[in-house]
């Protein structure tokens, strides 16, 4: 089973297992299946803690990435003050949110030259396809320095970029075939993936698809709903990412129930 559960809510995140987790697997498994999140910037008039909703990606490595306009405040207070924080919230719909899993990165936000980041994010928030390229936007990165995360009472853990981001030094080619290794699933593998969320993650039905992968898991989303799976092995190659993907549908069709 995916390190993820069925939420209570249909309409909500999947929440993950993150007292099964370490808290570096934990927080990066928040990281990886939020859609959204709360940005903290530095209001430029005062000075004040200021916090807005924004629509959240990850690149390869891990870093959060942000599609923002130049007309909203967040995006005038980072230009002139980068300093930023992200709270991504995995408690979901949980009876009692605050025993629930979070973690808060706090780094600079700057403008991405990521090749990744429009790719990333596009397929993550299709629906951004329509104002993406609008002269007023444009795609930014949150250069981590620290974290803190909060897996339910009393565990708490200060973590390091280390904690947090994958060296993808070692797998340019996996990250060069990303977009296609993504695209071929979505466009003739539909059925496993289905097979992924469903068996696997303990999901509801729907027209789940796959946003990316990465060395360490692959992650899905269907209105609304995101889920997580990690792969058995750390991969760095397309051919090692196949044989995860095809490993992980032969397991799903193992655990289907009969019909």
């Amino acid at each position: 089973m995916a390190d993820v559960d069925r939420d209570t809510n249909p309409g909500a995140p999947m929440a993950p297992k993150t007292a099964d987790l370490s808290p570096e697997v934990a927080a990066r498994t928040l990281m990886r299946r939020a859609l959204k999140g709360s940005l903290a910037t530095l209001d430029l008039s005062s000075g004040h803690p200021y916090a807005s909703l924004v629509t959240i990606a990850t690149d390869v490595d891990g870093t959060p990435l942000f599609l923002i306009s130049t007309l909203a405040a967040h995006t005038k207070n980072l230009e002139s003050d980068a300093r930023a924080s992200l709270l991504f919230d995995g408690t979901d719909a949980a009876g009692d949110p605050l025993a629930g899993g979070r973690v808060t990165v706090v780094g600079r936000a700057t403008r991405t030259q990521r090749a990744a980041a429009r790719p990333r994010f596009l397929s993550r928030h299709p629906a951004a396809r329509g104002y993406a390229d609008f002269p007023d936007f444009a795609f930014y990165e949150l250069a981590l320095e620290r974290a803190h995360f909060i897996g339910g009472f009393g565990r708490i853990v200060d973590l390091a970029p280390a904690d947090l981001l994958i060296d993808i030094k070692d797998a340019p080619q996996l990250v060069a075939a990303h977009d296609d290794i993504v695209a071929h699933m979505n466009e003739d593998h539909s059925a496993a993936i289905a097979l992924y969320a469903t068996v696997l993650a303990g999901a509801p039905g729907g027209p789940w698809r796959m946003t990316g992968l990465d060395p360490e898991g692959l992650d899905l989303v269907c209105d609304g709903m995101t889920c997580r799976l990690p792969f058995a092995r750390t991969v760095r190659t397309p051919d090692e990412a196949r044989q995860e993907l095809v490993a992980l549908a032969a397991r799903a069709r193992e655990q289907q129930p009969d019909q």
